[in-house]
């Protein structure tokens, strides 16, 4: 699967009885491919995946497969600490329509380097689906090092990529360096995809391209044509954005952003709650002078 450009990491949008909100999330998917993006990510974390049943994530999957009707590739996320049970789920669900999976790192039980490995290489083993690597250390507790990523890249081809989201330039430069041509990097953070891609990063799996789809493209466009001059002008004039909406809690922030474009309310499933009136406020104006 060619991952290069942007990606992104979609909602799931609820109603006002925290029921799945199908229309809205057909409206989002709409926004995100008239805007140019090159790929979806269904499931991942903005999509509060870890609320979900089983019943509901096949039925987002099914959804979205659908109403994509191939028009861009998707991405299925299955993450979690118990190995054999993302296995299990892997095998489990329909996945047809989509080109590859997105794993993040186990949380909470701290696995060491060598189990972070052996974990991806059981679920690239019992996969039908290539491996993207999902790096988040803010969220999971614990770091995949460079050296775990590069022995992973280079010993398992059904492993193809990397979202990395550490934001350590020196770690996904050593990932760069070192991993096999086929093998892409991917920022998994909206602020350092610019600067990723100066390195040989191929694009980024991004939350904040679903509000402003054509300007992040744009960006993501001029960096990988080598013209970092019209990218990082780009990146300034949406930055305070990013800011907004990362600044109390992702999905919260884009889901406000979302409900002032009219692509879906700003519901959200508990323990997350809507960002502050203030912040609200602040992203609402955001768009009232952009």
């Amino acid at each position: 699967m060619n991952l290069r450009g942007t990606g992104v990491a979609l909602v799931t949008p609820f109603d006002k009885n925290k029921n799945i909100d199908f229309s809205s999330l057909a409206a989002v998917i709409d926004h995100c491919i008239q805007g140019g993006v090159n790929y979806l990510v269904s499931l991942g974390t903005t999509g509060e995946t870890v609320t979900l049943n089983a019943r509901e994530k096949q039925e987002i999957l099914t959804f979205t497969q659908k109403h994509v009707a191939g028009r861009v590739p998707l991405v299925a996320g299955f993450g979690g600490n118990n190995t054999q049970l993302i296995v299990d789920n892997v095998n489990g669900f329909n996945l047809d329509g989509y080109q590859a999976l997105l794993s993040s790192s186990p949380n909470y039980n701290k696995p060491t380097q060598e189990g972070i490995y052996q974990h991806y290489k059981h679920i690239a083993a019992n996969s039908p689906l290539p491996i993207i690597i999902y790096n988040v250390p803010s969220r999971t507790g614990q770091n995949i090092e460079a050296e775990t990523t590069i022995r992973l890249a280079n010993e398992l081809e059904n492993i193809i990529a990397i979202k990395e989201a550490a934001n350590d330039i020196i770690q996904s430069m050593e990932i760069a360096r070192n991993t096999p041509d086929s093998f892409q990097l991917i920022s998994g953070d909206d602020v350092h995809a610019l600067p990723m891609m100066s390195y040989g990063c191929q694009g980024v799996i991004s939350v904040v391209a679903q509000a402003i789809p054509k300007q992040f493209t744009k960006m993501v466009n001029a960096a990988l044509n080598g013209d970092f001059q019209t990218a990082s002008k780009e990146q300034f004039e949406f930055l305070d954005l990013i800011h907004l909406i990362f600044e109390e809690n992702n999905p919260a922030g884009i889901k406000a952003a979302l409900q002032h474009l009219r692509l879906c309310e700003e519901n959200l499933r508990l323990p997350l709650v809507p960002v502050s009136d203030d912040l609200r406020t602040r992203i609402q104006l955001y768009f009232k002078e952009n």
